[in-house]
């Protein structure tokens, strides 16, 4: 990662880390970057979630790129993975979202996609942010006839819906599904792709007033969910963050299934139809060891990432793999979609519960989660806390503790000032206590 770029684009709190200067140089960078290579006046998609911040930073970007000579389509409120798929469908040559995903509204990010819908590799973005940081503009050779223009599509969702509902072969009817939409990019999509599935669709948070994103709803937040779906008898849930491309589900009792559980379910019913590459599936060190334990059980070989999607994706691509993604759950399936996608994940879901004509909650018996606790540290400074010899200690005491019946990972977070302890174990309120502690130890010493 770099100054500007973390795990997951440029973000930072709108009008302050993330102003429109920054975007406007973002767009002027990004556009010659990823356009430069193009004997062709180059065009560039620009999405975005719903936050209050979302129409100041789109007016600064665009403005950027189209100063260097790119022409600009915008397409308005979307789901981050409907602009990665859109990219290649409308033969773009670059794709850009303004989102901070599952962030607070006042939280904004612009994140990058090259023409073949994949988010940006390391050294690009390090173009990119070599060309910002050094003030190397003389490279854009602006003038008075070289400005590219703006157009607007606003019918985009109903193609990222088609090709949604494209990609199963069963229809919905008579199941009952509640959508949680965040009050984010997912609002329209979500609703319109699993009515025409056939579906009776029970939407909620799907009224965005700017300020509303990920507020109490969503796939960070899961409460009201569990409960709207018992109290109106429905099959299951499905909850979405800012910019949909993460879900997670509820099933029919309320319980959660998280990434690591959907992941399990796709993995071993891919596996079934012989569509897992390898009998291989691609997770990151955060998921949980249910899942691990499912993939010895099941003849499934799982490989381990960094956190973040991005590395997902990178050894997906290395290996020429089909499934991977996080607890989080971001789930890529790269036999449909390039990035992480909500929409899709969610109808792939329910088109499984519908052909093996089971609940949820069967389905989700595939994996047993052992106790897991993720607490966060707030700190100033991200750096230096793998150099504390208290904290180095700490963390050494604790991996002795649960080397035989558990695991503790300590780990940065890739967007915010935080520090994240995750402890799993076989006791849950002792490895509250420990987490708790040791994030209160680093908190106190970086904080």
């Amino acid at each position: 990662m770099g100054i500007l770029f973390g795990t997951d684009g440029v973000r930072g709190i709108a009008n302050v880390e993330l102003d429109c200067v920054l975007a406007y140089k973002l767009g002027q960078a990004g556009a010659y970057v990823l356009a430069k290579r193009e004997s062709h006046r180059p065009t560039i998609l620009v999405g975005k979630d719903t936050r209050l911040s979302g129409d100041m930073l789109e007016s600064a970007l665009v403005s950027g790129i189209l100063s260097v000579g790119a022409n600009v389509v915008t397409l308005g409120v979307i789901p981050t993975p409907a602009v990665a798929y859109l990219t290649k469908k409308y033969n773009a040559d670059a794709g850009v979202v303004i989102s901070a995903s599952h962030n607070p509204y006042n939280f904004n990010g612009i994140k990058f996609f090259s023409k073949d819908g994949y988010k940006l590799p390391d050294e690009l973005e390090d173009e990119i942010e070599d060309i910002i940081l050094n003030k190397k503009e003389d490279l854009f050779n602006l003038n008075d006839k070289d400005i590219g223009k703006k157009f607007v599509k606003d019918d985009c969702t109903y193609d990222y819906v088609d090709f949604i509902t494209s990609c199963v072969n069963v229809k919905f009817h008579g199941l009952k599904i509640a959508l949680d939409c965040a009050n984010g990019a997912s609002f329209k999509a979500a609703p319109l792709a699993f009515k025409k599935l056939g579906a009776e669709v029970l939407p909620i948070n799907v009224d965005p007033d700017g300020r509303n994103i990920n507020e109490k709803c969503g796939s960070t937040y899961l409460d009201a969910l569990s409960k709207f779906v018992v109290e109106n008898k429905c099959d299951l849930g499905l909850a979405f963050d800012g910019d949909a491309d993460r879900l997670l589900a509820v099933d029919e009792n309320g319980e959660i299934v998280d990434g690591d559980k959907i992941l399990s379910i796709f993995a071993n019913y891919f596996k079934k139809k012989g569509l897992l590459k390898d009998n291989t599936l691609v997770a990151t060190v955060m998921s949980n060891l249910g899942l691990f334990k499912m993939g010895q059980e099941c003849g499934i070989k799982i490989l381990q990432t960094k956190v973040g999607d991005r590395y997902v994706l990178e050894e997906m691509l290395k290996g020429g793999y089909t499934l991977g993604g996080e607890q989080s759950g971001h789930i890529i399936l790269l036999d449909h979609n390039t990035t992480g996608d909500g929409l899709l994940t969610g109808v792939m879901l329910v088109s499984i519960l519908v052909e093996e004509g089971k609940k949820l909650s069967g389905l989700a018996k595939i994996m047993k989660c052992y106790p897991q606790v993720l607490v966060n540290a707030k700190v100033k400074n991200k750096d230096g806390w793998d150099k504390d010899e208290e904290i180095l200690q700490g963390i050494k005491n604790l991996e002795e503790k649960y080397k035989e019946s558990g695991r503790v990972l300590i780990r940065p977070s890739g967007t915010e000032p935080l520090i994240r302890v995750m402890i799993e174990g076989e006791n849950q309120k002792e490895i509250e206590k420990d987490a708790n502690d040791l994030a209160k130890l680093i908190q106190e010493k970086l904080g």
